[in-house]
């Protein structure tokens, strides 16, 4: 699935407002290849980074 993330784009190696991303749902969260080409679990709902330095933002799906 495509996924694009909208809002505070965060760290080099995170994610960048308004990308859209490979991603596959796992456990109710998405598997995310972000920025840093690696594959990372984000929440589907907020996703943000773990230690809290952004607000995060949301996805909208592109296709699925």
């Amino acid at each position: 699935m495509k996924l694009r993330y909208i809002g505070p784009s965060f760290g080099i190696d995170g994610l960048t407002d308004g990308k859209i991303y490979e991603a596959v749902e796992e456990d109710g969260m998405y598997r995310v290849v972000d920025d840093s080409g690696e594959d990372y679990l984000y929440s589907m709902t907020d996703p943000a980074p773990l230690d809290g330095s952004s607000p995060g933002g949301r996805w909208e799906v592109i296709e699925s």
